[in-house]
């Protein structure tokens, strides 16, 4: 059963640790841009799903936009969201199969993160986290919120 997961941002680094790993590797990690919102919604629909697709989408509204994207060879690996489902949550987020364990999916997190503190958030929400426990417990120490099964999530039609 999935479980929403509590993130304090004050104890994350200021930095992305491996964002020179990845330039080396011909990856790069950017805030995604207007103009770009159709290739990357097209992404996310065609790699994940039609739901995250519309979360995406939602975060090209916002100011300053909340979405990073991994790209290599001018072709979207990665992306990741903040602020799409609801204020304060982090992702959606997904990697490409065949690029996954290279660390782009840390460095993903860590920029919307980092993004979200640099905002004036003290905590952040990773919501609906199921298979990813244990990556983000290790990654950025987040901890699971307690009954938050479906949580905010009960508002969707789909649901």
């Amino acid at each position: 059963m999935p479980h929403d997961m509590l993130v304090k941002l004050y104890n994350l680094p200021y930095i992305v640790p491996n964002l020179d790993r990845l330039k080396e590797a011909g990856v790069e990690i950017k805030r995604a841009m207007a103009g770009d919102k159709y290739v990357v919604v097209s992404y996310v629909k065609n790699t994940f799903s039609e739901i995250w697709a519309s979360e995406c989408d939602v975060s090209f509204s916002n100011k300053p936009l909340s979405c990073f994207v991994a790209v290599k060879d001018k072709e979207i690996i990665g992306f990741a969201c903040y602020n799409a489902t609801c204020l304060d949550y982090f992702g959606p987020t997904g990697v490409t199969d065949s690029f996954r364990g290279l660390g782009i999916g840390k460095a993903l997190l860590l920029k919307c993160l980092i993004s979200m503190w640099e905002e004036g958030y003290g905590y952040a929400i990773i919501g609906w986290v199921d298979d990813a426990l244990e990556f983000y417990k290790k990654t950025v120490g987040a901890i699971v919120i307690e009954d938050s099964f479906p949580g905010v999530y009960k508002r969707k039609i789909s649901i």
